[in-house]
């Protein structure tokens, strides 16, 4: 055989390898974790503005189905607050507005308060025994204290997620 008709077999052999009409790879991959980030909800935390010029926090949080689809898990980040502060947060069912609000979602107890870092920083989890909500309203609410438990200093409704 000559070398010109092996080294054509040989190309053609190799092209009919790489373009493989009948070899189909997954075009794209779902993780678990996409799941979760399609049924999670979230929310911008802010200070009211009745307390502009006196606390301005920010903030966010996000509600997420738990691991097992039994419990819904609330995440909270907080920015801007006096270094050293105890803050107690909950999420609640109903909106950011006077007389929009139907009470904490889940347990009290399910909330441990926020202890602020000297760089204005806190976080907090709570795990609720519950799956996650499908509709409806919530928000994330943050206390002054415990002792002042009546004056919000950062609220934020959580938006559904897209479906």
């Amino acid at each position: 055989m000559s070398k010109n008709r092996l080294l054509t077999i040989m190309l053609c052999a190799l092209s009919a390898t790489a373009c493989n009409p009948f070899h189909h790879s997954q075009a794209v991959q779902v993780s678990p974790g996409d799941a979760t980030l399609n049924s999670t909800w979230h929310a911008n935390l802010a200070s009211p503005a009745s307390l502009a010029g006196a606390v301005q926090m920010n903030g966010s949080a996000s509600m997420a189905p738990g691991p097992d689809g039994t419990h819904t898990v609330i995440n909270i980040s907080l920015a801007n607050a006096s270094p050293g502060g105890l803050h107690p947060w909950e999420a609640h069912e109903g909106q950011c507005s006077p007389g929009a609000d139907y009470g904490v979602f889940g347990s009290s107890d399910a909330y441990e308060q926020m202890k602020v870092d000297s760089d204005g920083r806190a976080s907090g989890t709570a795990t609720i025994p519950m799956s996650i909500p499908r509709s409806g309203g919530y928000f994330v609410v943050v206390y002054a204290s415990e002792a002042n438990s009546q004056m919000v200093v950062a609220c934020g409704n959580l938006a559904p997620p897209t479906r």
